[in-house]
């Protein structure tokens, strides 16, 4: 798996971007968000998301990690292939899609081209709790209420030290996202503690 690739940005047009890394040209689809961050940039890294069909091998890089999570979300929506997906993060910015999500808020959603109104429902329904718990945002929870944001650093380090001990990825992120809004200062190892303490 390609977790992300760092060169030289040789080529880049609104959808797609080419990077040079070891004498090798990845050509990269990307979403307008992921253009505008990397316009005028000679050198780039680009989180990565492989997709291997039986016809294809075709690569989608991304500014953030947070862009590839949500892409990675909505490609799991019945009815939402890549290039819906990749069409939806060039129509809006993960915050502003997590916050119609969050908020229930389907017109917006269906304001984007190629959703339905099916489709538009489908993605609340199927997200609106894995933004959260999964950490796409951490400012907007299930219920649309803000929060303050949480560092960062100390919980992804947390979520991986929970995960390489066995624990799913998705309760963990809630249980680490929940201990730093109300313990904001505490260390990695303080978290990983009481989060030892709550996981189910």
């Amino acid at each position: 798996m390609i977790e992300y690739i760092r060169g030289e940005l040789t080529e880049l047009t609104p959808a797609l971007a080419t990077v040079e890394a070891a004498g090798v040209g990845y050509g990269l689809n990307i979403s307008l968000n992921t253009f505008s961050a990397i316009q005028g940039k000679k050198e780039v890294r680009l989180y990565v998301y492989e997709a291997i069909r039986e016809d294809a091998h075709l690569l989608y890089g991304f500014y953030n990690k947070k862009e590839r999570e949500m892409f990675q979300l909505l490609i799991t929506v019945s009815g939402v292939g890549a290039n819906t997906a990749r069409m939806m993060l060039s129509s809006m910015s993960v915050a502003e899609l997590c916050n119609a999500i969050s908020t229930g808020n389907a017109k917006l959603i269906q304001a984007i081209k190629g959703i339905g109104k099916m489709t538009a429902q489908r993605i609340i329904v199927d997200l609106r709790d894995k933004i959260v718990a999964r950490g796409v945002t951490d400012e907007i929870p299930a219920g649309g209420q803000i929060m303050s944001p949480v560092n960062n650093e100390v919980k992804d380090e947390a979520v991986s030290a929970l995960t390489m001990l066995g624990f799913s990825p998705a309760p963990t992120q809630k249980v680490v996202v929940d201990i730093l809004q109300k313990q904001p200062d505490l260390p990695v190892e303080q978290v990983v503690k009481l989060a030892l303490k709550q996981i189910k």
